[in-house]
């Protein structure tokens, strides 16, 4: 028997491969950290393009540099972008990077500044960018079923409120919409600790389980231990943390678990920016608890929705992935209300149930896919962070 969430819809922009966007961005993307400059430039000169500049990209090697081709290369190719112009200083990386993003059948334009300059690569690259903005700006929104919608999660700024109110709101909303066929993406590595005994029997069977847990347990042998100093406590929980009431990293994992609802499971892990390939579900990410470090992450795995759970407020966005924030604490609400799109204290004064908050998420991230505004965009937010593994060589 269909549930009430069946027959749900929205309007998004089908893509070339059949995903569907909630956004229609024109990407000025630089393949690295110099050539940042012409991209900002490009995006000045031709309205209605992004650039999205970043600080890495040169003399990075092994799985670090797998990763930053994988993340400048999903971002492009995310469903919320129409159309992208790559900018590097080399041709040989810009070529990857543009061959990676024309698998996806979207228009794709590589320059690179080597033997060319600033300037002609500036007004090549406006050219193109002008005519990819007429491109996006004829493209139509068309009706689509919510199953076709991939939305992540990471909390951030956590207090007690978190955990009782907006990542359950987050968890109800999974519980509902995963068995619609949606995808769905959580994870913040580090801050599964001391609630991974849990984590890992939320798998769907126990060789994803195993496998989850060698992920967690050698980012706890290879990374923090292996390179201790001294203890988690100044960076989990964080100052913010224990401001709102979290006096260790299990109490804040325990309410980090609550994102993925009562009933969910994860069918399986994914790498940082590694996009999902085991079919419909929930997938965790390895993935930084640094909130603009996960969410460039899950836009890069093809997340095109982000929902945000804060205690005491956290203003993270992202340039194409629109942020839903949600918050269940009282004070947030009267002294950070601009940052906030679902507004779940009722829970905690008991005018509200999380049934009734998840379908109050899921209203808002409907409203979202049509096309209103987040907070986070209206004031601005773009925050993009690449992650680093190694020392560049």
């Amino acid at each position: 028997m269909a549930s009430k969430y069946s027959n749900m819809t929205f309007q998004g922009y089908r893509r070339e491969n059949g995903r569907v966007g909630v956004r229609n961005h024109v990407l000025i993307l630089p393949v690295d950290d110099i050539s940042n400059a012409a991209c900002e430039a490009v995006a000045n000169n031709i309205k209605g393009t992004l650039a999205i500049p970043h600080a890495y990209g040169r003399l990075q090697f092994g799985e670090d540099l797998d990763l930053h081709f994988r993340t400048i290369i999903g971002t492009g190719a995310n469903p919320n972008v129409a159309a992208v112009v790559v900018i590097g200083i080399e041709p040989g990386w810009t070529k990857k990077i543009v061959d990676g993003i024309a698998a996806t059948g979207k228009p794709v334009t590589g320059l690179s500044i080597e033997q060319n300059g600033d300037l002609k690569t500036i007004m090549e690259a406006s050219k193109v960018a002008k005519e990819y903005v007429h491109f996006a700006s004829e493209l139509q929104r068309e009706e689509c079923s919510i199953s076709e919608l991939w939305v992540s999660t990471k909390c951030g700024e956590s207090d007690t409120t978190t955990g009782l109110s907006s990542c359950p709101t987050v968890g109800n909303m999974y519980d509902k919409l995963l068995p619609e066929g949606i995808y769905g993406f959580f994870g913040e590595t580090s801050e599964i600790t001391g609630a991974e005994h849990i984590c890992k029997t939320r798998a769907i069977n126990e060789e994803v389980g195993e496998r989850w847990y060698k992920m967690w347990k050698a980012y706890q042998d290879d990374v923090i231990f292996a390179h201790q100093t001294d203890d988690l406590s100044d960076s989990q929980p964080t100052k913010g943390n224990i401001e709102g009431g979290l006096t260790t990293i299990e109490e804040k994992a325990l309410g980090n678990l609550e994102k993925i609802g009562r009933t969910s499971k994860f069918i399986d892990i994914l790498d940082p920016a590694e996009q999902p390939a085991s079919g419909k579900g929930l997938y965790f990410m390895d993935s930084s608890s640094a909130a603009a470090e996960c969410v460039t992450l899950m836009a890069a795995g093809g997340a095109v929705i982000h929902t945000f759970p804060t205690g005491q407020g956290n203003v993270i966005g992202n340039p194409i992935v629109p942020v839903i924030k949600i918050s269940g604490n009282p004070r947030t609400l009267r002294t950070m209300s601009e940052h906030i799109d679902v507004d779940v204290t009722g829970v905690l004064t008991r005018e509200m149930t999380i049934d009734e908050a998840g379908d109050s998420l899921i209203e808002m991230i409907i409203r979202t896919s049509n096309g209103r505004a987040t907070a986070a965009e209206a004031l601005g937010h773009r925050e993009f962070s690449m992650t680093k593994l190694y020392r560049s060589a």
